[in-house]
């Protein structure tokens, strides 16, 4: 049916979720619908993700409005089409804030439908139609177009579900234009009547037209935008660094050789050889070489001019990631978990957080701009939150400040004026507000950006898509994340210091195991002299640091991860403390636990814990292990797969005779912690 479908990513205009929209939809009966939000893309791959599971058809198309003011409907014809569409909105996404010209450019795989009352004195080319919505309908005999035929077409468009929805779009306009609620113009809302209609409500509106809703569903039913499942095409990151996937693996390969003696010597360890091969197969066979070459090629220009970095994130559990000198962490002799880098069943590639200097990371993201082809800055929804929305609604009512900042800071309202700012408020609280590049995430694809979604430009410059990390990730885009600290700019600091002081030193930053076995460093850390450090100079960590009486690295490490919120908010890092202290506590440590766990007294401390609990107490395999550890995070907590994995939990350690009570309370120590937590 001709149902045009706006979602809450018609920012500061549409209304309704993605699952809203869709189980209104299923309300009404609609199978088939176009997705055509306001100058944004943020939904298109949600919406062909969530659609089939309400029995609907989704066409992805864009709005394009100047204001409130349509111009144009364009939906793509296929996966070329939707390419089209983003690359022409992105034109006009940028800081100048262009407007859009009225007449659509000559798309080669685009529908466009005009809107009915729209003047233009140009011929319609073979898919461009013009829009007739149900209260076009009584002017359509009267009118110069209605001998078009097969160029009319029906189009009903949707806003809302119900009054409540209009009313909130009320609110949002008058807020988008920094209007009065009561000095709102028409012409900046839409109207009380872009809700769905069944299919028998609609061939009753347009009975005297019905060839106009026939023509509607031929077009829309030509409209299909399809992208293969990441089960299916794999990850969508720029595929091959030299060209030739052959010559990326022997170029990681000798890269990888090149590195043996720096960081073990003439004559290294035969596991080190060992490891290295299991890796770099496994890397080859999950695609991922061109990751770690890009990864590598960053961190080459940065130390071309000068830039210390730190390699962060899982890739570091990577002995491929320590030779290359992506990181500075040896997986060997820290026993970091392989399966937490990588496994059977990581579709992602590891996660590489490369952190520079605040005064280096510019230059790097415009490098990365400069030397990859089809780049662009991931993004992330700023959402209305409490106070932000109920200051917003509370202008746009024209409350005195002071009655906003009261409503701020209650959850009641006296009179009636409040009683509606804070109902709307709760309404639209968590709404998508604007788009933002997300902190640090940069996308490098296989091919243009612009097949997959539109890009805004802000103020500093670098193209940014229209949708965050957890779409980019579904569809197998990955970022890498490149971060500022200023912590980094500091060891430039010391070491022109040291140069000053002593010109014949040679300080070589990235020979961590010297620095390991420093007897200063240690002194200083039992001490809790942690003073200008990053991350544990806070009076709480040097507390825990005294407390513990920490005097090496690995100490050091465990102190850093028992403070995260997980582990402290899960009553294990007081248990940590009184085993660390006590060797009589330990005994109340699980057998098992202690087990697996003896460097920290049978408490799950790290990441890696969890995947050695799931897989040792529970019977998971290590690579089911790691996606619960995945499943436990903020972002993926809610997703199908970590309800699987917890089912499977729970039935393991009932067949491993495991008391219900401590798997339990095993399980609530992971839950509590895993995605807060260090590896």
């Amino acid at each position: 049916m001709p149902n045009f479908c706006h979602t809450h990513f018609s920012l500061h205009y549409g209304t309704m979720s993605p699952a809203e929209l869709l189980e209104a939809a299923k309300s009404k009966g609609i199978t088939r619908l176009a997705v055509t939000d306001i100058n944004n893309t943020s939904i298109g791959h949600d919406m062909l993700r969530l659609a089939p599971k309400f029995g609907v058809q989704v066409s992805l198309g864009v709005d394009f409005r100047n204001g409130a003011q349509r111009l144009f409907l364009a939906v793509a014809r296929n996966n070329e089409g939707f390419g089209e569409i983003n690359a022409y909105l992105s034109q006009y996404l940028t800081t100048e804030k262009r407007p859009i010209p009225a007449r659509a450019p000559q798309f080669k795989h685009v529908v466009v439908i005009y809107p009915f009352k729209k003047e233009f004195d140009f011929e319609l080319s073979a898919y461009e139609f013009v829009g007739v919505s149900p209260s076009d309908l009584r002017q359509l005999p009267f009118s110069k177009w209605k001998n078009l035929g097969e160029k009319l077409v029906a189009i009903n468009t949707v806003t809302f579900r119900n009054k409540l929805d209009f009313n909130a779009h009320r609110l949002l306009r008058a807020i988008d234009n920094n209007s009065l609620l009561s000095h709102l113009p028409k012409s900046e809302e839409g109207s009380p009547d872009d809700v769905f209609r069944t299919e028998e409500e609609l061939h009753k509106v347009y009975s005297e037209f019905p060839e106009l809703i026939s023509n509607s569903e031929r077009i829309l039913k030509a409209c299909r935008v399809e992208f293969a499942p990441l089960e299916q095409h794999g990850h969508r990151n720029q595929r091959s660094y030299t060209g030739n996937q052959e010559l990326d693996f022997k170029l990681l390969h000798k890269l990888c050789l090149d590195g043996i003696e720096y960081r073990y010597g003439r004559t290294p360890e035969p596991i080190v050889s060992q490891r290295l091969e299991s890796e770099l197969l496994t890397i080859r066979d999950k695609g991922f070489v061109s990751y770690f070459l890009i990864s590598w090629k960053i961190v080459k220009y940065a130390n071309s001019r000068g830039y210390f970095h730190v390699g962060r994130g899982s890739g570091a559990n990577s002995i491929v990631s320590y030779l290359i000198g992506i990181t500075d962490v040896d997986p060997i002799q820290l026993n970091l978990y392989f399966e937490r880098f990588i496994n059977l069943f990581r579709k992602s590639p590891p996660d590489f957080d490369i952190d520079f200097s605040w005064r280096d990371r510019e230059d790097v993201t415009r490098y990365i701009f400069e030397r990859f082809p089809h780049v662009a800055l991931c993004g992330a929804y700023v959402t209305f939150q409490r106070k932000s929305v109920i200051r917003e609604l509370g202008k746009v009512f024209g409350l005195p400040s002071e009655d906003i900042v009261r409503l701020q800071q209650t959850t009641q309202a006296e009179d009636d004026l409040g009683k509606l700012v804070l109902r709307y408020a709760e309404l639209l609280h968590d709404r998508p507000s604007h788009l933002s590049p997300h902190s640090a995430g940069i996308l490098i694809a296989d091919a243009p950006i612009h097949n997959y979604t539109a890009t805004f430009l802000p103020p500093k410059g670098f193209p940014t898509v229209h949708f965050d990390m957890v779409v980019a990730e579904d569809i197998g885009l990955f970022k890498w994340d490149i971060l500022g600290q200023r912590g980094l700019a500091k060891i430039k600091d010391a070491l022109e210091i040291i140069a000053d002081n002593r010109p014949d030193a040679v300080v070589d930053i990235h020979d961590v195991r010297s620095f390991y076995a420093d007897d200063n460093c240690n002194r200083l850390l039992a001490m809790g002299n942690a003073i200008g450090c990053f991350y544990i100079e806070s009076p709480a960590m040097r507390m825990l640091l005294t407390k513990l009486g920490v005097n090496d690295y690995l100490g050091l490490v465990a102190a850093s991860s028992v403070i995260r919120p997980g582990v402290a908010q899960s009553g294990m890092m007081h248990q940590y403390i009184l085993r660390h202290r006590n060797p009589e506590k330990r005994k109340e440590a699980h057998p098992i636990l202690l087990e697996l766990m003896p460097e920290t007294y049978g408490v799950m401390v790290y990441q890696e814990d969890v995947i050695k609990v799931a897989h040792h107490f529970a019977g998971l395999s290590p690579s089911e292990a790691d996606i619960l550890r995945r499943g436990m995070s903020g972002k993926f907590r809610n997703r199908d797969e970590f309800f699987n994995i917890q089912d499977k939990f729970m039935e393991n350690c009932r067949k491993l005779g495991r008391e219900e009570s401590v798997a339990k309370d095993v399980w609530r120590q992971m839950e509590s912690f895993a995605g807060y937590a260090f590896a």
